[in-house]
This record gives C-alpha cells, sequence and structure tokens, in this order.
C-alpha cells in the first residue's frame, strides 16, 4: 500500500507507491551511446586551456608521464550564471524580491583524459577532484558579499550537462538557495529541542535499522532517504559530526572518495549507467549580510554536511507539479536493497 512520508531535513513530503514498483533495468534511460570529442575538439582537453577562460586553480597531474601538466583544473564559466563584478543590490518590485546577479560559476574540470567518467577515476584522482572543491569555497568566502558556495555534477544530457568531458561545477549567491535554508532551519530547529544533531540522529537511526543503508565503512555511510523524493536518490555522509565541508581534512576526503566511488560504479552497473545529478550540501559563508545579523552561533553542533545524489531516470508531471509532493515507485529499503547487490566493480546487475 502507498504510504505518504514526511522527511524532517527537507520539510517535504513523498509518496512511496510500491503498487508501481519497478525493477532497475525499467528505469533505463534510451539514448546515444557516450561519444566523447575528440581531444582536439574538447575544450577540456589539455593542450586547449586557451579555449576556457583564464585558469583559477589547478592541481599537478598525478602522473605527468601521460602528458598533462595538471590532474584537475578550475576556471570561470564562459556563460556564467552570476558574475563576480558588481555590488549586490537588493531591492523589492512590488511585492517581489530582487538582488542583484553577483556571484561567481566555476567549472571543476576532474581529470584530462576525455574518455574518462568520475566513476573511472581512482580513489586518489578523486580526492584530487575533493581537495578542489574544498579549496574552491575556502577562497570563494573570503568575498564578504557570498553567502553560499553550491558545487554540483550534472553527468548526462538528462541531468543538464552540454560537455561530456568530466567536469563539476559550482556557483557561489549572496543568499543561501531555499533548499539548503530550510535545511539549516530543521537542524537548527532540532538541536535546540534536543541539542543533538538531526544528520547525526539520523545516521545513528538508520545504521541501526539497517534497511535503507545501501554502504557503510568506519567514516562514512551512503543511505536512501526515508521519504526518498525519486528513486535511488542517495546521500553520503560522514559518520563524524563535520558541519562544515571546507574544514574536513585529507583523511576525511579519502574517506567520502571511497564510498563516492563505490556509489557510482554500484550505480552504473544496477542502471546502466545513468544520468544523474551530485550535490554537495555544506555549511553557509561564515559572514552574514551587513545589518541582518544571522544567529550561526551554534552551526557547528546543528548541522552536517552532505553530498545528495539522484539518478535522473524519472520525470516530474502534473501532479507533482502541482502539489510539491513527489511520488517514487521504488521504496528507498528496496532502492537500498538493490545497491548493497549491486556489484562494486560496475558490472551489470544481478538481481533477484
Amino acid at each position: 500500500m502507498s504510504e505518504l512520508r514526511y522527511c524532517p531535513i527537507t520539510n517535504r513530503w513523498a509518496i512511496i507507491a510500491p503498487e508501481r514498483r519497478l525493477r532497475p533495468l525499467e528505469f533505463l534511460v534510451p539514448g546515444p551511446s557516450r561519444s566523447p570529442a575528440s581531444p582536439e575538439l574538447d575544450p577540456f582537453a589539455p593542450g586547449n586551456e586557451d579555449l576556457t577562460t583564464p585558469e583559477i586553480f589547478s592541481l599537478p597531474a598525478l602522473d605527468p608521464a601521460k602528458g598533462s601538466r595538471w590532474q584537475v583544473r578550475v576556471f570561470a564559466n564562459r556563460f556564467p550564471a552570476l558574475r563576480v563584478e558588481g555590488e549586490v543590490v537588493r531591492e523589492g518590485v512590488g511585492l517581489n524580491d530582487c538582488v542583484s546577479g553577483v556571484g561567481a560559476h566555476e567549472v571543476i574540470v576532474e581529470c584530462p583524459e576525455p574518455s574518462r567518467e568520475m566513476a573511472d577515476l581512482s580513489v586518489d584522482e578523486l580526492v584530487q577532484v575533493l581537495v578542489a572543491w574544498r579549496a574552491r569555497i575556502v577562497d570563494l568566502r573570503r568575498d564578504t558579499r557570498l553567502r553560499y558556495v553550491l558545487i554540483f555534477k550534472n553527468r548526462g544530457t538528462e541531468a543538464g550537462a552540454s560537455i561530456d568531458h568530466a567536469h563539476s561545477q559550482l556557483i557561489a549567491t549572496p543568499i543561501i538557495p531555499s533548499l539548503v535554508a530550510q535545511e539549516l532551519k530543521s537542524a537548527r530547529d532540532h538541536f535546540r529541542r534536543k541539542e543533538r544533531c538531526l544528520f547525526c540522529d539520523l545516521i545513528q537511526q538508520e545504521v541501526e535499522l539497517g534497511a535503507r543503508v545501501a554502504i557503510s565503512t568506519d567514516s562514512h555511510v551512503a543511505l536512501a532517504p526515508y521519504a526518498s523524493a525519486l528513486p535511488f536518490e542517495t546521500w553520503i555522509l560522514p559518520r563524524r559530526h563535520a558541519h562544515d565541508f571546507a574544514r574536513a581534512d585529507d583523511g576525511d576526503l579519502r574517506g567520502t572518495a571511497i564510498v563516492l566511488l563505490d556509489l557510482l560504479r554500484r550505480l552504473r552497473g544496477l542502471l546502466q549507467d545513468p544520468p544523474y545529478n551530485l550535490v554537495l550540501h555544506t555549511a553557509p559563508s561564515p559572514h552574514p549580510r551587513p545589518g541582518h545579523p544571522d544567529d550561526w552561533s551554534t552551526i557547528e553542533h546543528d548541522y552536517h554536511w552532505h553530498l545528495e545524489l539522484v539518478p535522473r531516470i524519472s520525470r516530474r508531471a502534473g501532479f507533482e507539479w502541482g502539489s510539491g509532493y513527489t511520488i517514487n515507485p521504488t521504496a528507498p529499503e528496496e532502492a537500498a536493497r538493490f545497491l548493497r547487490e549491486a556489484d562494486p566493480d560496475g558490472a551489470g546487475p544481478s538481481y533477484s
């Protein structure tokens, strides 16, 4: 029987509809096989650095013998959603609010080779990507106009990617995104009531129950949220309480890379290389708006950074758009089971 499930973190409802239950192969997204651009035409390939905006940050190649000086490279998006230049101006437009489009929009190229994806990287290579994420958050927080840095990855055209070469992006904004603000509020309210981190309570509960845990290590856990909005939605959280990805040490990043790589390879085999979105949710920049002090006095205790990964294998229809609910035909318990049983080397599905 279907259930309406509520998530106390996102403050959203989802309908879990097992009567519509679909097996992983029924989610496959048809489309042309991936054919990366030749190195000569790939703007992100080594040797084509002049086809992008000037380099902002890079990490040296782990194996220079492969012909690239860099392992990870960061530069401003040529067609940015927000621009660094200008002052933040806030004004009312009748009943509406408007903030000038000041911010930053950057591209993080995750490896030199055009033919590889994040799931193809080694743990050491993926750690370098996470190091670049951390470095860019730290640097952009020096700009007191910016209040949040959102890092995300669009894999595949159905997920919004326009270039095949493995890359992620960041957009820094002068306001805290609505979904993050809701998470912050939920975590703050929980801490004020119970003096405990909401996410730490979630981790403890899910590890004890086990049904929605897909991957578990000594340092991290990957789980399907109780009120998963979409099929195979998975969160990766550090077990040790940590509110800010920018403060993660190299050991934390390695632990994250191990679980993320495992999850990506399981999904690739289970859903035959699906398009997906990957998002990092972390604490906001520590400086509030001038004249509008925000109470971040307990942020170190009440928030918990995490990654959210959603394969793009379903679409929103009229009910979802009109109600704000989502209909998920795969219960998170079932999704977690499929992932636990999936081949961690990314081979095809072998479920019953």
